[in-house]
């Protein structure tokens, strides 16, 4: 399974590291992912969504 947003599909991005010598590494920012029970398609079932999609209310729980 794929590090990402079940709800928006927001996925790790890319970049560079860069020191003050201006030397560039390769590094990764990773989405603030979270795993709550939510219904999704009709059933209720763990989902891994990021933190946004909760704040913004995407997320139906169960009640």
């Amino acid at each position: 399974m794929a590090y990402m947003c079940e709800i928006c599909g927001k996925r790790p991005e890319v970049g560079n590291n860069v020191s003050h010598a201006n030397n560039r590494t390769k590094r990764r920012w990773k989405p603030n992912l979270r795993r709550v029970r939510a219904v999704h398609q009709g059933t209720v079932r763990f989902v891994r969504v990021c933190t946004r999609c909760l704040r913004s209310g995407y997320v139906v729980k169960p009640s």
